[in-house]
This record gives C-alpha cells, structure tokens and sequence, in this order.
C-alpha cells in the first residue's frame, strides 16, 4: 500500500488505469476538461502491476481501476468522480488541490 499512497501523492491528480478500460480513459477525458494535467499510471504496462493492483483493492477499490487521487487522497473510482462531477464538487476539488487555477 505504502507505493499505490506514494505515487498518488507524487502529483496533484493521480489516475491508475488499465489500458483496456474505458471507463478509466473516460475518467482521464473527464479530469483533463478541467485543464488538469494528471499522472497516469497504466497498471497493465507497469513493473509492478500485480502488486499495485492488489494494494488498490486492499484500499477499497473494487474494481481496482480507474482509482483516482485528488490531492494527494484517494477520492475513489468511476462512481466517485461522476458523482462529483454531478453535483459540481469536482472542480472545487481539483482547484483546491491546485490542480486547475481559475
């Protein structure tokens, strides 16, 4: 756990994604149409895959991606961002982790 808490702290906005899921490019879309600029770390070509993977679902990522930090916490995955996003709260988010400037 403590490489999945130290990567997501490394940027205002950290997205672990799988390449082949969709919903996690959706979520990346999402992210960057508020000017943010995330990492994104690609579980399926990363060296430590299984081991970040596991330490996402011991977090409570279920499923594991996309899993998404948002000043250095996990904000959570698809469901938490949409919701968010729904009630206007995503922005105040990502300008409060100095992830856009307005």
């Amino acid at each position: 756990m403590d490489v999945v808490m130290k990567l997501g702290a490394s940027s205002a906005v950290v997205i672990f994604t799988k390449s082949s899921c969709c919903i996690s490019h959706t979520i990346e879309i999402l992210i960057r149409s508020f000017g943010a600029n995330p990492t994104v770390y690609e579980l399926d070509t990363h060296p430590n895959e299984k081991q970040l993977e596991k330490a996402l679902i011991e977090l409570g990522c279920q499923p594991s991606v996309p899993a998404i930090f948002i000043g250095k916490e996990l904000v959570g995955g698809a469901n938490e961002i949409m919701s968010l996003n729904v009630r206007g709260k995503l922005k105040q988010l990502l300008i409060g982790a100095n992830a856009i400037w307005v």
